[in-house]
């Protein structure tokens, strides 16, 4: 028999004194980083131990702290992911501009550039549902994000802070014997998504972000634990090129985020490295999603071992047929969703079997890592989350009998 592994993409249910501790803490005079004080260290550190445990407890064989170095200060919160890192940067100021309300900015042929949220294809093509509280759409806790308005860089307290996520997973993984962890980090690509009112030019901003997350993914590579980069940026930004895009612009402009991915992990071993894609974790129709088979192959030259995207949503469910006619090659392992945090229904443990056969019949049961679509912290009720946990270590063991 051979034993599909499991994980998940990240986020977990923060529990309520550590959304608590998190929503109470002073902000310095920037406005934008919280105060880190000797007894929310010690807070957060028993919540690591306390998420790593459970894990253990309900199967998971690859686990993380649940990114809970990550701030969150709400039961549902879609953002983190990428804006832990404002706390850890220079250069970063809230000016006050709304995103939401941002000048719209058109592409050409040729000249791919990224527009305003608000005109993003999929929300303009359903502007009433979006703007519907009572439609079942959800963007999440809706923040002003800082803009760039000088050199960013990481910071003294950014190195800070990821020491304490390595400390705090590392204690948690040694103290309940666990062999192997990861971390979660921001790509380069996503942290440029942010307003740019210093550089003035899209690409020198994506090298500064290069040079921002650099340090952050060689503290955690030296800790000998799995990097995991998080990077929707790579399918998600397709939404919001208006008009959409010839296929060609878009990778060729995917090609340069791929690139700085790779230059910041100069130096890091594959075998260290997760990749996650995926479209977006709002809950929204999704039809201007860009098929995977499109996308597939360039992930796959990012200088990772291990690729986690969603499979598992009925937008891209089907598509696991890619990997049918797409080589995987020797030294890759996929890592696809199985249970998603798009719907409250929770996956049937056949299901999730069924799921994880198809991938094994494409690449190889020893290639399989069964995961979550997305991070379920923040997007489902915990109860639901953890639920869908169970459901996916139930699965993985039953794919791994028939395999």
């Amino acid at each position: 028999m051979t034993e599909i592994l499991t994980s998940h993409a990240g986020s977990l249910p923060r529990t309520p004194e550590l959304i608590e501790a998190n929503a109470s803490r002073a902000l310095a005079e920037d406005g934008v980083t919280p105060v880190v004080t000797d007894e929310f260290r010690e807070i957060l550190a028993d919540a690591v131990d306390d998420i790593v445990a459970r894990q253990q407890r309900v199967g998971i064989t690859v686990p993380n702290d649940g990114e809970y170095g990550h701030a969150m200060g709400s039961t549902y919160n879609y953002g983190t992911w990428w804006s832990y890192v404002f706390d850890r940067v220079s250069g970063l100021e809230v000016t006050g501009v709304d995103h939401r309300t941002q000048a719209p900015v058109r592409s050409a042929p040729g000249d791919v550039q990224l527009t305003s949220f608000a005109d993003r294809r999929d929300w303009v093509r359903f502007a009433d549902a979006y703007a519907d509280p009572a439609s079942g759409i959800s963007l999440g806790e809706q923040h002003v994000f800082p803009a760039a308005t000088g050199e960013v860089a990481f910071t003294d307290l950014g190195r800070d802070l990821v020491d304490q996520d390595i400390r705090n997973l590392r204690g948690a993984l040694d103290a309940h014997g666990i062999s192997q962890g990861f971390l979660n980090t921001l790509s380069p690509g996503s942290g440029s998504r942010i307003q740019d009112d210093h550089y003035g030019d899209v690409d020198a901003f994506l090298d500064a972000w290069v040079e921002v997350m650099r340090p952050e993914y060689r503290a955690i590579a030296d800790s000998g634990l799995l990097l995991q980069i998080d990077d929707p940026s790579i399918a998600e930004n397709f939404d919001q090129i208006n008009p959409e895009p010839s296929v060609e612009d878009y990778l060729a402009f995917t090609r340069k985020r791929i690139d700085a991915v790779n230059r910041a992990l100069e130096g890091i071993p594959a075998e260290q490295v997760r990749f996650h894609l995926c479209w977006g974790s709002w809950h929204g129709p999704h039809t201007t999603d860009l098929e995977f088979e499109h996308l597939a192959p360039t992930m796959l030259d990012i200088h990772a071992k291990y690729f986690s995207f969603e499979a598992a949503n009925v937008r891209h469910e089907h598509e696991w047929t890619v990997w049918e006619k797409l080589d995987l090659p020797a030294d890759k392992v996929i890592v696809p969703g199985v249970v998603s945090h798009s719907t409250n229904v929770v996956e049937h443990p056949e299901l999730v079997a069924q799921r994880l056969e198809r991938f094994a019949r494409a690449v190889g049961p020893e290639r399989v890592i069964a995961s979550t679509d997305c991070g379920l912290g923040g997007r489902v009720h915990p109860d639901i989350a953890w639920a869908k946990l169970d459901s996916l270590v139930q699965g993985a063991a039953l794919a791994s009998a028939r395999l």
